[in-house]
C-alpha cells in the first residue's frame, strides 16, 4: 500500500474516492459521535454509501451540471452528498447552517439548485419559509425525520429513503452513473463556494477538480499526510477551509475525518479524538489559552508556581526543539521534568496531545499566543489563504516558522506584489470564475491566470516570506498623510483576552479610534474574582474597572505600535466599550466571523461623531436580532474615553 497519490488518472474526486475504496479499504474514512458513541465508516463502505445515494439522485432526477445544496453541521452524511452529487455530474454547494432563509434564499436562487440536502426540521423549515419564490427548487431531501412526521411529502425526501432507492434500483441505474464519473475529468466543476460577503452580495466560486485536487495532493506532501492521520471537521462545511482538508485533502492522502457531536461538545470530541492534523483560527486559540489562564487563577499557589515556572523553560526550550535547534543539557533537563508534570498533561486536556501539523489563518495571531503553543510542542504554523485560492497560497515550513510572517509560496505557487502593494498570486488551485459575474471574474482573475487577492503586503528579501499588511482596500491615510491599517492596530488590541472583538477608524482623519468588544468569558471570571456583580454583558461592559483595564491594554498596544516606524500614527485616541457583541445575525459580522467595517460604521455613525467630536458619553438605541430571528432593540448611555498615545521617536530612543 502506498500513502502517495499518483499524479495521473485520478482527476476527480470520484476516482480518488474509488481508489481509497480498493487501497485503503478496511482503514477508517470517517469518524461520527452520536448520541455519545462513536461510530466508524471504512473507505470501503464510504463507497457503499455514496454510490447509493447517488444512485438515488438519478432516480430523483438530477441531471449534469445541476446544482445540489448541502445545509447542517459536519456529518459524514453531508460529505457523502456533496461527493454523490459529484459523482451523478452535478455540482454541491454547500450552505452556512446559521444563515437565516433569506440569506439560503439568495444562494439557492442565484446557483438556481434543484435540490437542499438539510439536516433537520430547522433547516427544512427555513427552506420551506422561502421555497414560492425558488423557482428551480425540485425538492428537500432531509437526514433527520423528526418532527416532520405530518409535513406534506411531495417535495420532501428522506436521506436513507433516497439512498434505499438507489440500492434497488442499482442494475439499471449503475452504468449511466459509471458513464457520468467516466466523463468528468480536471476540469469539471467540483464544488461551488459562496464569499463570506464582507463588502456585498455573497459571490460563487466555481473551483474545478484540478483546483482542488492539485491543492490537496501537493499541500498534502508538503506536510506529509497520509492515511494514517486524521482531522477533526468541525469548521463550516460552507468554508473553503473545510472542504479542502475534508474532501481536497483527505480524498488525496486517504485520512480519517471524524465528526464532532455538537458544536457545543467540539473540545470533548477533540479530546477524545486526538487527531494528528489539526486547524483553527487564531480565534479558538485565544479562546483555548483564555480558559487555561482562568483554570490557573483558581489553582493553588504550588501549582500556579509550578505552571508559571515550567511554563517559563517551555517558551525558551520548547519552540528551539521543534526547529532543531540545540538545547544546553540543563535545560533539557529542566523541559523533561515540566513536560511530564505540565506540558503533557495540558496538552492532552486540550486534546492536542496528537497533533502533528497544526495550523492557523484568517488573522494574525500573536507572538505570545504563537509561542506558547509552539512552547508545548506543537507544531503550529501559519498559512494564507482565500476561497479563490483554494485555501492555500501560502504556508510555513518546518524550521522557518515564525508569529509575523504567513510563510513562503505554497507548492506550485508564484506570488507577485504590484505598485501598489497588493498581493497576486498564480497557482492551479486558483479559481475558475465567479458563478454569473465575468465582470468580477474579470477584475480579480487576468488573462494570465493572476489572481488579486485584496491584500496589501511584502515578500521579505531576505527569507522569501510573506508580510501581509491589511486589506488593500483598508489600507488608506490619516489626514497628516500617514499610513493608516486598522487591522494591524485590531489584531494587536485582540491579542489580549480581555478584548474579543475590535473595529479602528481613522482613514482620511486626525486620528483613529475604536469600537472594543470585550469577552465576555475572560472578563466575566475577571469579574467573579474581584467580586464585581453583574447580569448582563451589557452591565458588565459599562463598568468603570472594565473601563480601567481596558483603557490598560489600549494604551500598551498604543506603546507598541509607536515602536514601528511605518505605522506609529495608527495609535488609537479615544475608544468605546459596545453595548452588544458584534453578530452575524446583525449583519455586523459574515458567517466566517469577519468584520464588515463599513456597514458597522454606517449602523453606529453616532457613536462614531461621538468618538470624534470630542463627547465624553452618548445615548445610543440599537437593533437586534435574537435568536427566534424576531427583532428588537436595545438602548444604552456609552462612556467614551481618551486614552495615552506615545512619541514613536522617545519610543525608539
Amino acid at each position: 500500500m502506498t500513502d502517495k497519490l499518483p499524479k495521473t488518472g485520478l482527476d476527480t474526486v470520484p476516482k480518488l474516492l474509488a481508489r481509497n475504496a480498493s487501497s485503503y479499504a478496511d482503514a477508517a474514512a470517517y469518524r461520527e459521535k452520536e448520541f455519545g458513541i462513536w461510530q466508524s465508516w471504512s473507505w470501503a463502505q464510504t463507497a457503499k454509501e455514496i454510490n447509493a445515494l447517488a444512485l438515488g439522485l438519478l432516480d430523483l432526477g438530477v441531471k449534469e451540471g445541476d446544482h445540489i445544496a448541502i445545509v447542517g453541521r459536519n456529518r459524514p452524511y453531508f460529505y457523502w452528498a456533496m461527493v454523490a452529487a459529484q459523482s451523478v455530474g452535478a455540482v454541491p454547494v454547500p450552505l452556512y447552517k446559521d444563515a437565516v432563509a433569506e440569506e439560503m434564499a439568495f444562494v439557492l436562487d442565484h446557483c438556481t439548485a434543484r435540490f437542499v440536502v438539510a439536516e433537520d426540521q430547522e433547516q427544512v423549515d427555513k427552506i420551506i419559509d422561502v421555497m414560492d419564490d425558488l423557482k428551480d427548487l425540485d425538492g428537500i431531501i432531509y437526514l433527520d425525520p423528526r418532527g416532520m412526521r405530518k409535513y406534506e411529502k411531495a417535495a420532501l425526501f428522506d436521506y436513507k429513503d433516497v439512498q434505499k432507492r438507489g440500492r434497488e434500483k442499482s442494475d439499471t441505474l449503475q452504468a449511466e452513473l459509471d458513464a457520468r464519473i467516466a466523463k468528468q475529468d480536471y476540469d469539471t466543476t467540483c464544488v461551488m463556494l459562496y464569499t463570506s460577503g464582507t463588502t456585498g452580495r455573497p459571490k460563487g466560486v466555481v473551483l474545478s477538480n484540478r483546483n482542488i485536487i492539485e491543492t490537496g495532493r501537493r499541500t498534502g506532501e508538503f506536510d506529509n499526510l497520509s492515511v494514517n492521520d486524521s482531522v477533526l471537521a468541525y469548521l463550516p462545511m460552507a468554508w473553503v477551509g473545510d472542504f479542502i482538508f475534508s474532501i481536497g485533502q483527505a480524498y488525496s492522502t486517504g485520512f480519517c475525518v471524524a465528526c464532532p457531536e455538537s458544536q457545543e461538545t467540539m473540545q470533548e470530541c477533540l479530546v477524545e479524538v486526538g487527531p494528528s492534523y489539526f486547524f483553527a483560527p487564531p480565534r479558538y486559540f485565544e479562546g483555548l489559552l483564555t480558559s487555561v489562564q482562568i483554570r490557573m487563577e483558581d489553582a493553588g499557589r504550588f501549582k500556579r508556581w509550578a505552571f508559571k515556572y515550567f511554563m517559563n523553560v517551555a517558551s525558551d526550550v520548547g519552540p528551539k526543539l521543534l526547529d532543531g535547534k540545540e538545547v544546553g543539557l540543563m535545560s533539557r533537563l529542566k523541559y523533561t521534568i515540566g513536560r511530564a508534570l505540565i506540558v503533557e498533561p495540558l496538552k492532552n486536556s486540550l486534546g492536542l496531545s496528537r497533533v502533528r501539523v497544526g495550523y492557523t489563518a484568517g488573522e494574525a495571531i500573536g507572538p505570545e499566543l504563537f509561542d506558547f503553543y509552539r512552547s508545548l510542542g506543537i507544531n503550529l504554523k501559519q498559512l494564507y489563504g482565500q476561497t479563490e485560492a483554494s485555501v492555500f497560497i501560502t504556508q510555513q515550513k518546518d524550521g522557518e516558522v515564525r508569529a509575523d510572517t504567513v510563510g513562503t509560496p505554497s507548492p506550485g505557487v508564484e506570488l507577485k506584489i504590484d505598485d501598489t502593494g497588493e498581493v497576486f498570486y498564480r497557482s492551479a488551485g486558483a479559481f475558475v470564475s465567479y458563478y454569473k459575474n465575468p465582470k468580477s471574474t474579470k477584475e480579480t482573475k487576468d488573462s494570465e491566470g493572476w489572481v488579486a487577492t485584496g491584500d496589501a503586503g511584502f515578500i521579505e528579501p531576505a527569507t522569501g516570506q510573506l508580510r501581509i499588511i491589511d486589506r488593500a482596500k483598508d489600507v488608506g491615510k490619516l489626514k497628516d498623510g500617514s499610513m493608516f491599517a486598522p487591522k494591524f492596530v485590531e489584531n494587536k488590541l485582540k491579542f489580549y483576552a480581555n478584548i474579543l472583538e475590535t473595529v479602528v477608524f481613522g482613514n482620511g482623519r486626525d486620528n483613529c479610534v475604536a469600537f472594543i468588544n470585550i469577552d465576555l468569558t475572560a472578563v466575566g471570571n475577571w469579574a467573579e474574582r474581584n467580586n464585581i456583580a453583574y447580569s448582563s454583558y451589557q452591565e458588565l461592559a459599562a463598568h468603570p474597572r472594565v473601563y480601567e483595564m481596558i483603557q490598560q491594554n489600549v494604551e500598551e498596544t498604543n506603546a507598541s505600535i509607536a515602536q514601528d516606524e511605518f505605522l506609529s500614527s495608527c495609535q488609537i485616541s479615544r475608544f468605546l466599550i459596545l453595548h452588544k457583541e458584534l453578530d452575524a445575525d446583525d449583519g455586523e459580522l459574515t458567517r466566517t466571523q469577519k468584520v464588515r467595517r463599513n456597514i458597522i460604521g454606517e449602523k453606529y455613525s453616532d457613536l462614531l461623531t461621538a468618538l470624534y467630536d470630542g463627547s465624553t458619553e452618548i445615548y445610543t438605541e440599537t437593533e437586534v436580532t435574537y435568536e427566534d430571528g424576531r427583532k428588537g432593540a436595545i438602548t444604552a448611555t456609552l462612556e467614551i474615553r481618551d486614552v495615552k498615545t506615545f512619541d514613536a521617536k522617545k519610543v525608539a530612543a
